[in-house]
């Protein structure tokens, strides 16, 4: 197994998910190289070897021109399987390198299951198991279900430079940041969030009273905002707000994956769950095993009594 790696470069950065990349192939075994458009005064941390292109020619983003870079590599190593990000480049790039290889893609991998790989469906209630059947598969990785790569290489073993003479249709005109909502919890020290065991609508305000009592702000996983309990600009997680807060309490949260990967930075994990054994768990400093509806008003009141 050859594995083709997409590293992302954005600001004139490499982004940390690279390591992520490595931690997935590896789990694969075998053999893989990387490619990335960006700059070589920064390289990731990566020993093997890495096709290089120059941002400043190509554009940081520029899907035409990104392509055509990728496509080459391709040529030249026959890679069995093309990794992403499942990012925004991710998101835009693997379909395109997908349709011109005609290769099947397995977008939002979270685990590898012997040759398959392991998606969410129904809104991450349920996982299936899928297999390719073409001799390329193109991939995209969820965040935070791979490990980073512990590897201690401070730069490629070997560096290739790929030169590409037509950048396409498209011109990087730089980056525009997103309006921010009513509430930045990337800025708040500490974060109450709500999952779907809090039970209903009426019992957000047990997670909101413990967050007053805290001084802090209050979040949600995602089922508790796409069912309407608390507004989008709360939620947490890959398709909500990144945090790292110095103290994090997770109420009701089980902890999928999308989940995990918008809190892991969190100094400091306390979840409150009835089952022991939810993912959650393992990422928590502290657990607590107990019905949050009887927990929280009794720590909410110890704290306001302070």
């Amino acid at each position: 197994m050859k594995t083709l790696l997409v590293a992302e470069y954005r600001d004139g950065k490499v982004l940390g998910s690279s390591n992520e990349l490595i931690g997935f192939s590896n789990i694969l075994g075998g053999e893989n190289v990387m490619v990335l458009i960006g700059n070589e005064n920064t390289l990731p941390e990566y020993g093997g070897k890495l096709y290089l292109a120059d941002a400043t020619v190509c554009g940081e983003c520029n899907p035409d021109a990104h392509k055509k870079v990728i496509l080459e590599v391709v040529a030249r190593e026959q890679p069995d399987m093309i990794v992403f990000s499942h990012s925004s480049y991710g998101w835009d790039m693997a379909p395109r390198i997908a349709c011109a290889l005609q290769a099947a893609q397995i977008s939002e991998v979270v685990a590898v299951a012997e040759n398959d790989m392991v998606v969410p469906v129904c809104n991450a209630k349920l996982r299936r198991k899928v297999t390719s059947k073409t001799a390329i598969t193109v991939v995209t990785i969820q965040a935070g279900a791979f490990s980073a790569s512990d590897s201690s290489a401070t730069s490629p073993m070997a560096i290739e430079k790929i030169e590409v003479a037509d950048t396409g249709r498209f011109r990087f005109e730089g980056y525009e940041a997103a309006d921010k909502g009513a509430v930045d919890l990337t800025k708040a020290e500490v974060i109450v969030s709500a999952g779907r065991g809090i039970g209903k609508a009426d019992n957000v305000q047990l997670v909101e009273d413990l967050a007053k009592a805290l001084g802090g702000e209050y979040g949600a996983s995602r089922p508790v905002v796409d069912m309407e309990w608390m507004a989008h600009e709360r939620q947490v997680g890959t398709t909500g707000q990144t945090v790292a807060p110095k103290l994090y309490v997770a109420c009701g949260i089980s902890g999928a994956i999308q989940h995990l990967a918008g809190m892991k930075k969190s100094d400091f994990v306390i979840a409150i769950n009835t089952d022991r054994d939810a993912p959650i768990g393992e990422l928590a400093d502290v657990l607590v095993v107990a019905d949050l509806l009887q927990f929280l008003p009794v720590l909410t009141e110890k704290l306001q009594a302070i």
